[in-house]
Formats: C-alpha cells, sequence, structure tokens
C-alpha cells in the first residue's frame, strides 16, 4: 500500500471509532439519553394490560419505572389537570411533569431536556404501533404540550 492510503485507511478507522465512541452515549436519533436511572411512576388501571406492556417499554429504556395500580384514575388525572381531550389509559408522573398515554421516549427525553413550563405531555387516544399498543404505526405521532393554564400545543411529531 502507498502511505497516503495507509494514512487515509488510518484517518477512516480513527473516524469510525470517534463515531462509534459518541453513539453509545447517546440515543438513536443522536440526541443524549436522558432516560438512564429517572424515576417515573406510571399510574394504571388494574385490568389494562397495554399499560404493562408500556411500563416495561419505560423500563427497557432507561427509566427507573414504579407502577401503581388503581380503580379510579380520576383522582390522579384531576391532580395533574389532566385535559379530557388528552386522557388516555395511563398517566406517567417525572418529576413535575405528566406524560399522558403511550408517548413515546423520544417526546419525554425531549421534554427533560428542554425543561419547557409545561405541566405535562400527552398523545391522546392510544395509537396503533405507539409504545405498549400492538399493530402497525399509521402515520405520525403527534405529541402535545399541555400548558399550566390548560391550554395545548403541539410539542413534536415522530
Amino acid at each position: 500500500m502507498k502511505p497516503n492510503i495507509k494514512l487515509f485507511t488510518i484517518l477512516l478507522l480513527l473516524l469510525g471509532l470517534i463515531i462509534a465512541a459518541g453513539c453509545a452515549s447517546k440515543g438513536t436519533n443522536g440526541a443524549a439519553t436522558f432516560s438512564k436511572g429517572v424515576a417515573v411512576t406510571i399510574f394504571k388501571s388494574i385490568t389494562c394490560g397495554c399499560c404493562d406492556l408500556y411500563a416495561s417499554y419505560m423500563g427497557k429504556k432507561g427509566f427507573n419505572v414504579e407502577v401503581k395500580q388503581t380503580d379510579d384514575l380520576t383522582p390522579i388525572k384531576n391532580r395533574y389537570n389532566v385535559p379530557s381531550s388528552m386522557e388516555s389509559c395511563h398517566t406517567t408522573v417525572i418529576g413535575e411533569y405528566f406524560v399522558e398515554g403511550h408517548v413515546p421516549v423520544e417526546a419525554i427525553e425531549k421534554l427533560l431536556a428542554e425543561k419547557p413550563d409545561v405541566a405535562g405531555i400527552g398523545m391522546p387516544g392510544m395509537p396503533s404501533g405507539s409504545p405498549g399498543m400492538p399493530g402497525a404505526k399509521q402515520g405520525q405521532f403527534i405529541i402535545y404540550s399541555i400548558n399550566k393554564d390548560g391550554t395545548i400545543n403541539e410539542f413534536m411529531r415522530i
């Protein structure tokens, strides 16, 4: 091999190692991972199976998950001022924020990274293919931010 080709090959290998090392500490989208060890409490109905799947998903993503089962989620949703239009089958609490429904971890990590002045985020309904829900994803997931005054804005699309 010519000296220039050897140097080029070595530089490419080093660049690959640098990129690999950087990706090891980041999520799949290149964003820093904020989920490792973060405590979350998921309030769910005793009979809900998809909530158990969502709790498992959150655990696999690095969150420290505590599940609290209840016969009635209404007091939890009232305590965190979850608008009825945003309600889903479970409510997750992370620090001062609520996360309503089957919200993908990318949105939660954005919430934790940016720390917006909101009450929480939510994805209404139980979209097919969302974390904890069976089926194929149908279009984009739209996650909304819920302001402390109850107004709702689009937070992100996945």
